[in-house]
């Protein structure tokens, strides 16, 4: 048994009884890199030498007021759009394969000051643009539960790494669903926080109005205590709510008697495959058990959204994306003959399929003439998607559905089929159009497949959505399933 099959706060104990120490923690994630990484390649850099070098540093602190959070001398993972001082930060694209940022996210200075050990850099969709984790431009990462199959995206790497065992902790970004759905696909456990909860400063951009970091584990505990490290207000993020960072994990109390659950039946509807429809209402059936109640509900705005979204998202990239012009940073186009052949040989040879799709999408709902048309009724439609949830929360504790429509596709099988690859976020992309937080957990497998139990709260109420995921987890054996690798 791996150490890595441990609760955080277990091998935070162990390392205080100085049973294993920081650096034998990271031998051992250096050891599981080796030997699986070739089957899942679910990381783009791996610094070896930087962790072995924290690693020694923190095991000269194990004992003092330093080592006393849990993330203290834990290794993880960190998708590759979230930026890292001195460790390159490529967002799987060639636009970046050489950038060496010099400064860190705010999520990295806060996981530094607790003590976490950075393994390396996680692989992603190309500028978190993807469902599948094949748009990157290094190599695409596989499924660790049947290398045929997509880990989902974008954060697929971040998802992969915690199922393998590689790590034991990530942070991904979710702008549409890209934590939650490979989550999913992988059978861990990973949350999109409410929008604001987190600081995006040090993310770099795709939607600014949707993505947030979040944290990917292996159980709901240790997802609540990354959580806990990480959010919190931040001067740098304009879009960062000032509010104060509850104990989650002081939450995970397994108690959810007289908890009013909604169930959309937009959600269960078309789209929504048998065995994913099933093992909801078998989660359904376990948190009657424990005492809540459910009611089936309207989404009505919900088939609106996957429309919304790529209006809304794609807009938002052509905007963010205009800086990668080969004039300040990022990949230059060598001799070109003007400054208009420089912007665009350097565009078109650094970004790949995808991007250029959207940022063209994107373009065009935001130019004159089409403005009113598809960006200003998208935004009026998320309006009403937001009301939607408003509607439902004043009356409900949680909203609880699958997190995906299908488990894992096969690899290849819906890259070139955009309309089925984008139809795959059906059940994750209203909750960033409206804000609010939501959760996927472990519900069951079918074809050797795991499958996801969305779970979704009320803005800034990640805490009842703890409560329920723990709750659910505590009551079945999904989550301490692992793949053979």
């Amino acid at each position: 048994m791996s150490i890595f099959d441990q609760k955080i706060k277990d091998v935070h104990e162990l390392l205080h009884k100085k049973e294993v120490s920081v650096s034998e923690l990271v031998e051992e994630s250096i050891q599981q890199i080796n030997k699986v990484e070739e089957k899942v390649k679910a990381f783009i850099t791996v610094d070896e030498e930087k962790a072995r070098q924290q690693a020694k540093d923190l095991d000269e602190k194990v004992g003092t007021e330093a080592s006393s959070h849990p993330l203290f001398g834990i290794p993880s993972g960190i998708k590759d759009n979230i930026v890292t001082k001195n460790l390159v930060t490529t967002c799987a694209s060639k636009m970046l394969e050489n950038f060496d940022p010099i400064y860190d996210a705010t999520v990295m200075e806060k996981l530094n000051e607790k003590g976490a050990v950075t393994i390396g850099k996680m692989n992603m969709d190309e500028f978190a643009m993807g469902s599948t984790t094949e748009t990157s431009a290094f190599h695409p990462t596989f499924n660790p539960w049947n290398p045929e199959f997509v880990p989902g995206g974008s954060s697929g790497g971040s998802a992969a790494a915690v199922a393998a065992g590689e790590i034991m902790f990530s942070l991904g970004s979710d702008t549409g669903g890209s934590i939650r759905q490979p989550a999913a696909f992988c059978g861990v456990v990973g949350l999109k926080p409410t929008y604001g909860r987190v600081s995006r400063s040090g993310l770099v951009a795709f939607a600014s109005s949707l993505d947030q970091i979040g944290p990917i584990t292996r159980n709901v505990e240790d997802n609540a205590i990354v959580m806990e490290a990480i959010a919190g207000h931040d001067h740098r993020d304009s879009t960062s709510i000032d509010q104060e960072v509850p104990n989650y994990s002081a939450a995970l109390s397994g108690d959810i008697k007289g908890l009013k659950i909604a169930v959309p039946k937009e959600y269960l509807g078309d789209g929504v495959s048998e065995a994913s429809r099933e093992s909801v209402l078998a989660a359904l059936k376990v948190l009657e058990s424990l005492g809540a109640t459910w009611e089936e509900v309207s989404l009505p705005h919900s088939k609106y959204g996957v429309g919304t979204y790529y209006i809304l998202t794609s807009s938002e990239a052509s905007s963010n994306l205009a800086r990668f012009d080969g004039v300040r940073y990022g990949y230059r186009t060598p001799n070109p003959e003007s400054l208009d052949d420089l912007y665009k040989k350097t565009r078109a040879e650094g970004f790949g399929d995808e991007v250029k799709r959207r940022i063209m999408l994107g373009t065009f709902a935001l130019s004159a003439g089409y403005y009113d048309a598809y960006y200003k009724k998208a935004q009026q439609v998320r309006t009403l998607i937001k009301q939607d949830f408003d509607h439902i929360f004043s009356e409900y504790d949680v909203i609880i559905g699958p997190t995906t429509p299908t488990p894992a596709y096969k690899m290849g099988e819906v890259i070139d089929d955009l309309l089925t690859m984008y139809a795959g976020d059906l059940l994750t992309i209203p909750v960033n159009l409206a804000g609010v937080p939501a959760i996927s957990v472990p519900c069951g497998f079918t074809n050797g497949l795991p499958l996801g139990l969305q779970i979704i709260g009320n803005y800034f109420d990640e805490k009842t959505i703890y409560r329920v995921a723990h709750a659910f987890e505590q009551a079945t054996d999904y989550h301490k399933q692992k793949p053979q690798l």
